[in-house]
């Protein structure tokens, strides 16, 4: 598997990531199993695993790719978020100093780990000061608790306020961005993929085959359904009408160049320039094998510019549901002025 440099932090990743964030009772909750497919990745080339906290519940997840790691810790780029909740307690989730401190601590714990190579702040925090949340991340990066530093599903104004804040400031800044991306939502080409490039920043891209539209088993019309726990997660997603219109219109394109439709995808969001790695999150070793067998396949223009036809670059289909919503979007008193009286 090719490797790619993640930005500028001097560090070469490989071009898939495995997403780990089926490990556990809510996706495979066998363990052992789960172990396996860490192993499997590894050899079969893949060098990076991407976990959360909030994976698997409770921060199994973590403990599962722990223990798949001994013996093998420095063979990995090990990353890892945090902000999410774990737990009822507010002050148990966010980008505050007192919470990233404690998120860490309790990572490092979960993986049996001294360090880990990619620190990312899962979620925007509207609430906190970007300048609190990089002054946090500075003194873990100091003590070594930490190599790198990056985020998921930041808004493109956001990636560069905290670039200016950390310059402004004299603290770390951030050195990547996951963000969602696929054939079916393609909006990130807008502004996020330039602004990453602009910055030097790595992208780690999840859910490339649209949390399942693209594995080619699901088909308008046919007698296969989301799975219960998908269409719980994503149900605007998951039924939207245009992206299985779009995946029909899909399937002969990757019949066309020789290819399943899983290989099509994953090939499209490896081919943006300023993508560094697409993370897979396999759920079993036999989905796995499925993708590995694609991580080389790159695609002539002819099927990029096919593709571009149906579904147009800048181009979101639809809601994905679980992706980050500004405030203002989802609370109307943050977008209307107060009616007059009298």
């Amino acid at each position: 598997m090719h490797l790619r440099p993640l930005g500028r932090t001097g560090i070469q990743v490989s071009t898939f990531t495995l997403g780990t964030m089926m490990f556990g009772p809510y996706g495979n909750p066998d363990p052992g199993e789960c172990v396996r497919i860490v192993h499997r990745a590894l050899d079969g080339g893949i060098n990076v695993i991407d976990t959360a906290d909030v994976y698997g519940g409770d921060g199994e997840s973590e403990r599962i790719v722990g223990k798949a790691l001994r013996g093998r810790r420095n063979d990995v780029v090990l990353a890892t978020k945090g902000n999410g909740p774990m737990g009822t307690d507010p002050n148990r989730r966010g980008s505050s100093r007192r919470w990233l401190v404690t998120a860490v601590e309790g990572s490092l714990r979960r993986l049996g780990v001294d360090h880990i190579d990619l620190y990312q702040v899962h979620h925007p925090d509207p609430g906190t000061d970007v300048e609190e949340t990089l002054g946090a991340l500075t003194d873990l990066l100091r003590a070594g608790k930490v190599r790198a530093i990056g985020h998921s599903n930041l808004p493109a104004s956001e990636i560069v306020e905290a670039q200016w804040a950390a310059e402004r400031r004299g603290l770390a800044r951030f050195r990547t961005e996951q963000p969602h991306y696929s054939i079916l939502n393609r909006g990130i080409e807008r502004e996020i993929l330039p602004v990453c490039e602009r910055y030097g920043l790595g992208v780690l891209v999840w859910s490339p085959l649209a949390m399942g539209l693209l594995s080619g088993r699901l088909r308008k019309g046919g007698e296969e359904k989301a799975s219960a726990g998908r269409l719980h997660w994503a149900p605007r997603h998951m039924t939207d009408e245009r992206k299985l219109d779009a995946v029909e219109a899909l399937i002969p394109v990757a019949e066309r160049a020789g290819l399943s439709l899983p290989h099509l995808a994953l090939a499209f969001v490896t081919a943006h320039p300023a993508v560094t790695s697409a993370v897979i999150g396999p759920r079993t070793e036999r989905q796995l094998d499925d993708l590995l067998a694609g991580a080389d396949t790159a695609l002539d223009e002819e099927f990029l510019d096919r593709i571009d036809e149906i579904v147009p670059p800048g181009t979101d289909l639809g809601a994905i549901d679980v992706e980050y919503v500004p405030p203002p979007l989802k609370q109307p008193d943050l977008r209307r002025r107060p009616a007059r009286s009298g």
